[in-house]
């Protein structure tokens, strides 16, 4: 999936066992690196929690 900036998305899933962040919060796309497969998300709650789509973590659209 292609993500732009400005996108609302919700956290299905990651595997940062530190944050607080739950699955169904959101977020806004401030950023997508296809090369990487890293989304930088600016969450509502705050969190600037990174997601590694390689490595586990899952977005929804919201």
């Amino acid at each position: 999936m292609t993500y732009k900036k400005g996108d609302r998305v919700a956290l299905v899933h990651t595997t940062d066992p530190h944050t607080e962040l739950q699955p169904g919060d959101e977020g806004t796309v401030r950023r997508y690196d296809a090369g990487l497969s890293t989304l930088r998300v600016a969450w509502d709650s705050g969190s600037t929690l990174s997601m590694l789509l390689d490595d586990g973590d899952e977005v929804r659209s919201a």
